[in-house]
């Protein structure tokens, strides 16, 4: 599902107009996160267009992709287990139980008793998954690049430093609240009138 359920991205002057309105609403900040959303919406369909290709999702590339990881950093010694892979991928433990078992099903992953803990499980790799990456991973590696052609190196890394601002505020934010429980309000950002930054947008295009 898209995370920008919008087909044309609103021009700047409406936001300008909107934030005559809505005063909490900064037009260009606006702008940019809305552009930010598309961006990831595009590059998500590039990726999601080859995987279909081979058959899997999304969700369940990553837990290949995390098992895979797991082994170039540890020789394939150290298991992963459900809890780890469900933080390693970023989903709660109940969608990572639904992914397992339908990779398992495919015979790409198998589970077996952790070693050190019999109570607990542990997810690797089968010889047929190794297999599915090797064939889906060069021509993954090559889309992000095609992808990325556009910009220059010094482009890359100032979009890399810049996107980097962007994880580091929104990991203020408090995890989500247990049901019923509001969390807390981000802190306000410094006011700006209208004015001025309808003055400053235009100086600045």
């Amino acid at each position: 599902m898209p995370l920008l359920m919008l087909k044309d991205l609103p021009r700047y002057e409406c936001l300008l107009e909107a934030s005559r309105e809505f005063p909490d609403l900064d037009p260009s900040a606006t702008e940019v996160f809305l552009h930010l959303l598309r961006a990831g919406d595009e590059a998500f369909r590039v990726v999601e267009a080859h995987l279909a290709t081979h058959e899997i999702s999304q969700g369940r590339f990553g837990v290949l992709m995390a098992l895979w990881g797991s082994c170039q950093r540890a020789g394939c010694e150290k298991p992963l287990t459900p809890a780890e892979l469900a933080d390693r991928t970023g989903v709660t433990r109940a969608t990572m139980t639904g992914l397992i078992d339908t990779l398992e099903r495919s015979g790409l992953v198998t589970r077996t008793p952790h070693p050190e803990d019999r109570r607990m499980m542990s997810v690797g790799l089968t010889p047929r998954g190794e297999k599915l990456l090797e064939r889906i991973m060069p021509e993954h590696f090559k889309r992000m690049a095609w992808l990325m052609g556009p910009l220059s190196e010094a482009e890359r890394k100032s979009f890399v430093r810049l996107l980097t601002k962007v994880l580091e505020r929104a990991a203020e934010l408090p995890a989500p609240a247990a049901a019923g429980v509001a969390a807390p309000a981000p802190a306000p950002a410094p006011a700006t009138s209208t004015r001025s930054r309808s003055a400053s947008a235009r100086a600045g295009r």
